[in-house]
């Protein structure tokens, strides 16, 4: 069962601080393991001011999206969380991308990073710190264990749903009110 460009929903009784009520996109699943990005836990920094930080050599004239630089950088994960992740639906060629679908790519290149807020900037990016990473078998047995839904990534619920509301359009798209959901583990 390949999970790639799926959705995990975190359930109610999982309650670990780096995934408690998530949702992670699925980047890469296979044998070897699973990769995500967690697409509903902002930090306190937006995208702009980590721009300003990393001091890239940037034509700032050429910000003509400034707005769209607002969004909050995600914490995408607990793993290599000094490290940066773009998820988004363009087709530059970039440094070091990953093509997750035909429309979506991950890239973890500081080039992107260039043309965030400008007129090349895509039409649909997540900017994320940190990574959710699984050993094989790792994943499989979580679900087994009740910790996670799963459902077909839905783009319009990452880049068009406000952040706190993820989880919620998530799992209602399961046809699933998450007040029924119960907090207990356990198996029917």
């Amino acid at each position: 069962m390949d999970l790639t460009n799926h959705f995990l929903i975190a359930m109610p009784s999982l309650q670990d601080a780096s995934f408690k009520r998530s949702v992670v996109y699925l980047c890469e699943h296979n044998d070897e393991g699973a990769m995500g990005i967690v697409i509903n836990l902002p930090i306190d920094i937006s995208v702009d001011s980590m721009l300003e930080q990393l001091e890239l050599d940037r034509d700032e004239d050429a910000i003509t999206q400034p707005k769209r630089l607002s969004q909050p950088v995600l914490s995408g994960g607990p793993v290599s969380n000094d490290r940066g992740f773009v998820l988004h639906n363009h087709d530059g060629a970039f440094s070091s991308s990953i093509e997750v679908t035909p429309s979506l790519k991950l890239t973890t290149s500081k080039d992107i990073l260039a043309i965030l807020g400008t007129d090349t900037t895509p039409d649909n990016f997540l900017v994320a710190l940190g990574y959710a990473g699984w050993d094989a078998g790792q994943l499989e047995q979580e679900l087994v264990d009740n910790h996670w839904l799963t459902c077909e990534a839905d783009p319009s619920i990452m880049f068009n749903t406000p952040i706190n509301e993820r989880w919620d359009k998530a799992i209602a798209k399961l046809g699933i009110n998450a007040a029924n959901l119960s907090a207990d583990k356990g198996h029917a």
